[in-house]
């Protein structure tokens, strides 16, 4: 565990040392602050959408967190892309894999560099709704509820994005492979409108349908578990890519 949380803080200050790092956060917390702006614009201008809503919280994890998902499944293949990709092309991901410590080890420490990057967008993202606790009646339990389904969301984005930077040595092949992969994970949903047990197990496989339930305050153990499970798989296949090449 020592070494896991080794790598873990030097990863961690290899993603903050660099411009791309803040330069995502500073763009993912303009354009949601905007958003966030506009929602109560919106909702406070717009008494007959308000029937449509049972509450402010609602309206915000409907708009707010919907917008914050589509926005990170966008950036977030820019900070794995280098996770992997970088150190091989650089070369000292021979020297990772020479170390005594295990795959386990390298794969979980660099995982948790990015989970530390994305605990921080979160909380920035959560530091809007919760800015409406004073004047309003906000239920907490829908906004937790969404903040949850948002952050199991983004590891799942971010145990992807790891797995494809382990595939290839250069950084913008991974960003677009990660890209990829996650579209298709999130294409799903629409294909999971199709009758038939095939549309039922795409709409099940998809990672936005657990989120939606999340994001209306629906809490199931069956939507974690799901998560929990997809980013331990990939997790997983890139300890396997690892041992295939330290082999």
């Amino acid at each position: 565990m020592s070494v896991t949380l080794a790598i873990a803080r030097n990863e961690t200050r290899r993603i903050f040392a660099t411009p791309l790092a803040w330069s995502v956060l500073a763009i993912v917390q303009a354009i949601l602050g905007v958003v966030f702006l506009l929602l109560l614009l919106e909702y406070a201008q717009s008494p007959d959408r308000q029937e449509h809503y049972t509450g402010l919280a609602d309206y915000i994890g409907n708009g707010l967190y919907g917008f914050a998902t589509l926005l990170l499944l966008m950036v977030m293949p820019l900070l794995t892309m280098r996770v992997f990709a970088e150190e091989r092309r650089s070369g000292s991901l021979s020297l990772l894999l020479a170390s005594p410590a295990s795959l386990v080890d390298i794969v979980l420490g660099k995982f948790l560099g990015l989970a530390s990057f994305v605990l921080v967008t979160v909380a920035l993202i959560a530091a809007m709704p919760l800015m409406l606790l004073v004047g309003s009646d906000l239920d907490l339990g829908r906004i937790a509820a969404g903040l949850l389904g948002l952050l199991l969301l983004t590891l799942a984005f971010a145990a992807a994005g790891l797995f494809v930077s382990t595939l290839t040595r250069e950084p913008v092949l991974a960003a677009v492979g990660s890209f990829g992969l996650l579209l298709g994970f999130w294409l799903m949903q629409v294909l999971g409108a199709r009758p038939g047990i095939t549309g039922d197990v795409l709409g099940y496989l998809a990672l936005t349908s657990h989120f939606e339930n999340l994001r209306r305050g629906i809490f199931s153990s069956a939507d974690v578990i799901y998560y929990l499970l997809f980013t331990t798989l990939f997790l997983w296949l890139a300890v396997l890519r690892l041992d295939s090449e330290r082999g």
